[in-house]
């Protein structure tokens, strides 16, 4: 049979004994971290509302166009041939969050994740300036729809929808890109219908996370949380509660004016459930760590403010491990941190690599399908090929050709030979390679081709050469 203490771990805090959802409204925290955290934030914000308007060489600084399978990471742009070096990239972040994760619990969620960070500091910000803090929400909450309740409601939606209609703006701008976007404001709904369609309905998403799923995207959808089950463990740092102390012999105990606690065996925990108040998933942080606790520290402060009223210690709520807590231990670089370390730095060296070694061109050049050689006068063997130029930079290459280094032959383009590929454009095309059948060692050769801009090397590529069957 479950102890009654812990019955806590059979549901989580937003379900109601009834199954039901139960409505958390926190206290609005305030103290040291809240502070650090707000700094934080807008950090967060200002890079999150600007990285998709700002240019590098001529790049947008972060854009996932995945229907045209364009990324635009740190102003480098990647084609859906530099996919591979896109996966070691996302491979690093995940690694990046693992490791944290190891050291120091969900600090990614309360400090970084853009959930928390527009949740905490944007709606629930504008929430507490409509309606109050959480005992005027209540109260408002189970008071008859008079005019003062309609006039609070209607206002604190109608400015969700508006922040919600600006975000989907941002999501769209590192979808498409802002130039893209900027134009389609200029263009006018109108002329881009299916485009604002698609602006509502993520408007509409944003609106649902922030104005009623709210806490329930970290609690229920987000997988994160869970992995804290196999990622912690008693060395982690993590947001905690001294049981040590707070509870002593005789446990936790309402405060008493005047009264020695050291003497009465009494914990330092007052019992005051500001830390449970305070919390926006409604759990009680003294019941230890838990699913639901995103790291956000506003238990730390609101225990610490107690703690000073009372002229008690502060940190009963803090950073630390379970053996800071039963031993007194001190953090430790372990060997599982050695060993995320050493496999996110091999990344790290693989990518920057692969970046100093990645060409501004790419070329594809295959030999037309279906096609086989064809015979011309003066005993030549002819093959076609179609070619694709990625240009991966923000100039024009200009009087772009061919040259075949491998044989002896020549190149016949079916375009111009002056071309041009735009940039972050491509071009495509078809030309022929020409080569003397006494230059062909068997049916199957392969040739070499370098691709010029004017007298400048730019690529080179390689392709299958089909000749006749030679016979020794």
């Amino acid at each position: 049979m479950v102890k009654e203490k812990e019955k806590f771990r059979d549901s989580i805090a937003t379900v109601d004994k009834e199954g039901k959802r139960s409505w958390v409204f926190p206290k609005k925290p305030s103290g040291k971290f809240y502070e650090y955290r707000k700094y934080v934030s807008y950090l967060l914000l200002a890079i999150l509302f600007t990285s998709p308007f700002l240019k590098v060489n001529g790049h947008q600084f972060l854009m996932f166009n995945v229907l045209e399978r364009r990324f635009n990471i740190f102003g480098f742009t990647f084609w859906p041939q530099d996919f591979y070096l896109f996966v070691i990239i996302m491979l690093i972040g995940v690694i990046f969050i693992l490791l944290f994760t190891v050291a120091f619990g969900r600090i990614f969620c309360g400090w970084i994740c853009p959930q928390t960070i527009f949740m905490e500091m944007v709606f629930r910000r504008i929430e507490y300036w409509i309606e109050g803090d959480r005992g005027k929400q209540i109260r408002l909450e189970k008071q008859d729809w008079n005019g003062e309740k309609i006039r609070k409601k209607g206002l604190k939606w109608f400015i969700f929808f508006i922040v919600s209609f600006l975000i989907a703006n941002v999501f769209l701008a590192y979808l498409i890109g802002s130039d893209r976007l900027l134009l389609y404001i200029l263009d006018g709904p109108q002329a881009h219908i299916s485009t604002l369609v698609s602006l509502l309905i993520f408007t509409g998403v944003f609106y649902f996370v922030f104005a009623w799923f709210r806490e329930q995207v970290c609690i229920i959808a987000c997988p994160y949380g869970r992995l804290q089950g196999v990622l912690l463990d008693t060395k982690s740092i993590v947001v905690a509660y001294d049981h040590k102390r707070g509870e002593k012999e005789k446990g936790r105990a309402k405060f008493k004016k005047n009264e020695d606690r050291e003497a009465s065996g009494k914990g330092d925990c007052i019992d005051c459930f500001q830390c449970v108040h305070v919390c926006p998933t409604g759990i009680d942080i003294r019941n230890g760590t838990q699913l639901e606790c995103v790291n956000c520290t506003a238990c730390i402060d609101a225990c610490d403010s107690m703690m000073e009223a009372v002229d008690l210690p502060k940190g009963l709520i803090r950073y630390a491990s379970e053996e800071n807590i039963e031993k007194k231990a001190k953090f430790k670089f372990t060997p599982r941190l050695k060993g995320y370390s050493a496999v996110l730095f091999i990344l790290i060296s693989v990518l920057t690599g692969m970046l100093f070694l990645r060409s501004d061109i790419e070329a594809n050049i295959l030999r037309l399908p279906g096609q086989l050689y064809e015979h011309r006068e003066g005993n030549i063997i002819s093959n076609v090929y179609t070619y694709k130029l990625i240009n991966k930079t923000s100039q024009d290459f200009e009087h772009v050709h061919f040259r075949l280094v491998s044989h002896k032959g020549e190149i016949e383009t079916v375009k111009e030979n002056d071309m041009k590929v735009p940039a972050n454009g491509l071009t495509e095309g078809t030309f022929f390679v020409n080569i003397n059948k006494s230059a062909l060692e068997d049916e199957k050769d392969k040739v070499e081709i370098e691709v010029y801009s004017g007298d400048k090397l730019i690529e080179t590529a390689s392709a299958t050469f089909m000749g006749p069957r030679t016979y020794n």
